[in-house]
């Protein structure tokens, strides 16, 4: 009986440590490139047209990342000047109805305030140009290998 209980315990606890590890590299994409500018931060973003953004469309716990252009104008992205690349790099207008379409979206820290669609589908824009450079990391020493 002991046998039995301390087996079914070392499977259990198994199991648990498995589906952790599982469960940190299921992140999705959003969720990655956030974790990136939370520690790296990012550069202030200019007004103009940038082509090389990422948008996150997400919604619930998917989330879809697309290459995409937006404007910037007064420090503030412009929802009507959002456009999704294809592969051919033509770009299609994103055309949703926002739930309030009178919000200023700022950029803050290289990511757009999320956006809310009429759907519940939450959209960020993200400057990933504009991630600062990674940190430098002290070198270390290998341990002592001598032969005393």
């Amino acid at each position: 009986m002991k046998k039995i209980l301390l087996s079914l315990l070392i499977i259990s606890a198994t199991n648990v440590l498995f589906s952790q590890e599982q469960g940190e590299d299921q992140q999705t994409c959003y969720q990655k490139y956030a974790s990136v500018f939370e520690k790296r931060g990012a550069y202030d973003v200019a007004d103009g047209v940038y082509n090389d953004v990422i948008i996150s469309f997400r919604k619930g716990s998917l989330a879809e990342c697309y290459f995409g252009k937006v404007e910037v104008k007064n420090q503030k992205i412009n929802v009507h000047e959002i456009y999704l690349r294809f592969e051919d790099d033509t770009y299609e207008k994103v055309t949703r109805k926002f739930r309030y379409p009178d919000q200023a979206i700022d950029v803050t820290n290289g990511m757009s305030r999320t956006m809310i669609t009429a759907d519940d589908e939450l959209i960020t824009i993200l400057f990933v140009k504009k991630i600062k450079p990674k940190k430098k990391s002290y070198s270390k020493a290998p341990d002592p290998d001598f032969d005393f």
